[in-house]
């Protein structure tokens, strides 16, 4: 017997994703991806619960996509940080002794429509160093209070995301309305674009599983997914805001830089050309120990 919270896959998708029962109406279910950013619905005679040794293996598999992932950002951030500090002694090659500089990374503003999610992404910004405010709001509930939350948090990185997923039933993939959350994505990059017009200035990342990329750029995200519809992964949200957080603003962003160390690659997430938002000063000093 299917019942809330009840780890599941769908017999007709071949069982490729790992759900958890969120809610029931009757014969259908209410469908959360456990690990990737998909809301979908299924009758209950389609799905079939998982066991403890296969939700182990299916879990197992993930880590190892994590700590790859993990992995490739902090050799990326090694060498990111090797040239600001060869940088950093270029500019002071005539002084009689080393110059130590500091580094103010930018405020992120994490808006997610699952609770769970936010608080894995939440410790991942930790484990990266990165400081973030973190909010969980339903998607639809997005375009009407992110405006709110930017004046009060003054990001320079905005993080939207939540769940999504495209239904062909409801129309073909040019159409937004036959996109679960897509429509509320970009109405609330709309609004803060409203107020922010400047790409390098407030850098936005929007969207989740199978949303309607085009759109959510043509709104004024300078990173969205998913320029293919297909699934992206839970983190892939942190390791786009984390690139941009921890490049030089004299730099310009490769995106295939970005995109590269999440786990769902190009054909999940992409963008436009952005700068960086990390700031570095010189000399470092217990003043401004706590910037750093």
């Amino acid at each position: 017997m299917i019942t809330n919270g009840d780890l599941v896959t769908r017999k007709s998708y071949q069982h490729d994703v790992l759900f958890r029962v969120k809610s029931l109406d009757g014969s259908y279910v209410k469908l959360m991806g456990e690990d990737i950013r998909l809301e979908a619905d299924a009758p209950i005679d389609d799905l079939r619960q998982v066991t403890g040794t296969e939700y182990h293996q299916r879990k197992s598999q993930i880590d190892k996509q994590e700590a790859y992932s993990y992995r490739l950002f902090r050799q990326d951030y090694r060498l990111l940080k090797e040239k600001r500090e060869s940088e950093a002694g270029s500019g002071y090659a005539n002084a009689k002794e080393e110059v130590n500089y500091f580094q103010i990374p930018p405020r992120i503003l994490h808006i997610d429509g699952d609770p769970l999610f936010l608080k894995k992404c939440i410790q991942l910004y930790e484990q990266l160093g990165l400081q973030v405010h973190g909010q969980y709001l339903h998607e639809r509930e997005m375009p009407d209070q992110v405006m709110a939350l930017v004046e009060k948090v003054q990001p320079e990185i905005v993080v939207l995301t939540g769940h999504d997923a495209y239904s062909k039933i409801k129309g073909s993939m040019r159409d937004l309305e036959a996109y679960r959350h897509s429509r509320y994505f970009v109405e609330a990059v709309r609004n803060i674009r409203q107020h922010h017009p400047h790409f390098d200035q407030l850098v936005i990342f929007a969207g989740a599983c199978q949303s309607h990329f085009e759109s959510l750029i043509r709104a004024g995200a300078n990173f969205a997914s998913s320029p293919a519809r297909v699934n992206i992964h839970a983190v892939d949200p942190v390791y786009v805001a984390a690139r941009v957080a921890y490049t030089s603003f004299m730099d310009h962003i490769n995106i295939w830089d970005v995109i590269r160390n999440t786990i769902s690659g190009q054909e999940g997430l992409g963008g436009v050309e952005t700068r960086g938002l990390l700031r570095i000063g010189m000399p470092y000093s217990k003043e401004v120990e706590d910037l750093s």
